[in-house]
């Protein structure tokens, strides 16, 4: 897939310090201060970066480790990994399929039925409540 690509001026100006940080820099948020960590409400996660659809609700789950937590993509064309040797560990990064911005890592302690953590910042995500849920709460 080709991916959309947008100037590092328009991606500053548009987006918040921290989603630049973890988008183009592939930083990551500490854990328990993103705004989405502990959303429960019905709808869908976007890529702050491009809008392109990432993950479900109905995917999410209480990890614990203080991030928004998913078994799996919307689509396995939605997401892209590649391997991340920072920290002196090897780990797997996501990255939206559509424009390449880093969203966070996959790992392999996930609940049933993929087995997938799907460890994302909340900081690359935007949320659309599912039609009469309201905001991300």
């Amino acid at each position: 897939m080709t991916q959309r690509k947008f100037s590092q001026d328009e991606l500053r100006q548009r987006l918040s310090l921290e989603a630049y940080h973890v988008t183009q820099e592939e930083g990551t948020e500490r854990a328990f201060t993103g705004k989405l960590w502990d959303n429960k409400k019905a709808g869908t996660y976007h890529c702050v970066v491009c809008g392109e659809a990432l993950f479900a609700g109905d995917h999410k789950f209480d990890s614990r480790t203080g991030w928004p937590s998913f078994w799996q993509p919307v689509s396995e064309a939605a997401v892209e990994t590649k391997t991340d040797r920072k920290l002196w560990m090897k780990r797997t990064e996501v990255h939206c399929a559509t424009c390449g911005a880093h969203q966070g890592h996959v790992f392999e302690d996930g609940p049933q039925p993929t087995g997938l953590r799907y460890c994302i910042n909340s900081a690359s995500l935007t949320f659309k409540a599912k039609e009469g849920e309201g905001e991300a709460s």
